[in-house]
């Protein structure tokens, strides 16, 4: 800002702590651009660009919907545990707020249940941050999990399903399973069923394994492109077109909100938003060996 720029553009680590910050960029003429995640508490942002939140819970709910037949009319009792991202990230609200408005009224009808006890019938969405893993660690996701299979009888009380809002949480709850030595096998239907997100090449690798079944795969240079194409208009003069708004505790937030994909091993046919892992491969996002696949 002291050298004269025209324009921030911040990915804020702590959405509220950056904002002294950026409201002297404002007042100086500044135009902020708050990437990913958004900047909160301030009137200091002009516009804010990520990725459909609610939609990332979507995709992992819907294929746990899927998979364990609910929208075929299975009444289970099935055994899942529900995980969300870091208490203090405000896109990890949004996460959960997606798929908890579709699988809520499979706890209360019964037909999903979490032996653990962290999540019940009653659970409520407020509440969200009762099963958030910090900083969205593997590590602090691996040790919540080897605490909750305490409840599964050393295997003999099946885990059907996990809900993880991210890749790395994903797999510090497939190191826990393993490491508890419970008799599931991956790429078996005794195996649970794990979403996850941000296609890391650990979970692209996992789930052509049948470690993991899903990821939800945001382009991170679709959002790199979009936030230089509203640099370039603003520096042009011209009014940037914003699709939706994100409300940031003080007033709605212009908001670009970008669309994802939900990637499994193979894809589905007939939903071109739910995509293989060499569609992946092919877009050039990550290359084969890295993942394994051949």
């Amino acid at each position: 800002m002291n050298k004269g720029a025209a324009i921030i553009v911040v990915a804020a680590k702590d959405g509220s702590a950056v904002g002294p910050a950026v409201e002297k960029a404002r007042d100086a003429g500044v135009k902020v651009i708050s990437y990913d995640r958004l900047i909160l508490d301030t009137k200091a942002v002009d516009y804010y660009v990520t990725f459909q939140l609610e939609k990332t819970g979507v995709w992992e709910a819907n294929y746990l919907i899927e998979k364990l037949g609910l929208d075929k009319g299975k009444k289970g009792p099935f055994n899942v545990e529900l995980f969300t991202g870091s208490a203090d990230d405000n896109n990890a609200k949004y996460f959960f707020k997606g798929a908890w408005e579709l699988l809520q009224p499979y706890f209360e009808s019964g037909a999903l249940v979490s032996p653990s006890g962290k999540v019940t019938k009653n659970f409520k969405l407020e509440n969200w941050q009762d099963i958030s893993i910090d900083s969205w660690k593997m590590e602090k996701a691996q040790s919540e999990m080897e605490s909750r299979l305490a409840k599964y009888n050393g295997g003999k009380t099946h885990l059907d399903a996990v809900l993880s809002p991210y890749d790395g949480i994903s797999k510090g709850v497939i190191n826990a399973i393993e490491g508890q030595g419970m008799p599931w096998k991956p790429g078996t239907d005794q195996w649970p069923y794990i979403t996850g997100q941000d296609a890391m090449v650990t979970a692209l690798s996992d789930i052509l394994d049948g470690k993991q079944g899903e990821t939800v795969w945001k382009d991170t240079r679709a959002l790199a492109t979009k936030v230089a194409e509203v640099c370039v208009t603003i520096l042009d003069g011209k009014k940037v077109k914003t699709t939706e708004t994100m409300n940031n505790n003080k007033f709605d937030v212009p908001s670009i909100l970008l669309d994802s994909k939900s990637v499994t091993k193979n894809g589905a046919s007939d939903a071109k938003d739910t995509i293989s892992v060499k569609d992946v491969v092919d877009s050039g996002y990550v290359t084969a060996e890295k993942v394994g696949l051949k």
